[in-house]
């Protein structure tokens, strides 16, 4: 009769510890399975010059990030003070990928707090979003001279995050 009990016992347990793990999981930590992989081809308008494009093959040989950001928001804001400070403090690429967002309202955005970015380039539609697995903005790619897809950090970054995070990982791969 006692090992009857035991059975729901051992379940409760198990599922006990499955519960303890995932709370300590960070919920922003989405993997990404684009990591490891190349990073999905595109050619974009330019925000600051529409005649011109942009595509990832034009830093090839080149650590870079992109950044998926819009105007509208809120996040962007949160992490975009950092990110200006660090482009004018660094040599590192930092592309924006303009996220369904209009043309006007992202350049003014970036006339009144700063342009971090070597240059944006335009995902009206979403479509390269979707290409990247964009969950929502802000996201930050890290990519390698190679073209692959290092890191993917959701959310916006935060000092903490690019300290211990995204440089190492930046340091590791420009060597």
């Amino acid at each position: 009769m006692k090992q009857r009990f035991l059975i729901p016992l051992a379940v409760f347990f198990v599922l006990v510890i499955f519960l303890a793990i995932g709370l300590t999981l960070n919920p922003r930590d989405l993997p990404s399975p684009l990591k490891d992989k190349p990073a999905p081809a595109f050619t974009l308008p330019q925000l600051a010059a529409a005649d011109k494009t942009f595509s990832p093959t034009d830093l090839k040989g080149k650590v870079w990030l992109l950044n998926v950001w819009a105007s509208w928001c809120v996040s962007c804001r949160q992490e975009h003070p950092l990110l200006v400070s660090f482009s004018k403090q660094n040599d590192l690429p930092i592309i924006g990928l303009n996220y369904k967002d209009q043309g006007a309202d992202a350049k003014n955005w970036l006339a009144r707090f700063g342009d971090p970015y070597l240059l944006s380039a335009v995902d009206a539609d979403g479509r390269v979003g979707i290409n990247y697995g964009v969950y929502g903005v802000p996201e930050t790619y890290v990519i390698d001279k190679a073209g692959t897809i290092r890191m993917k950090h959701t959310g916006p970054i935060t000092p903490e995050s690019l300290k211990t995070q995204i440089l190492p990982l930046v340091a590791e791969l420009s060597k």
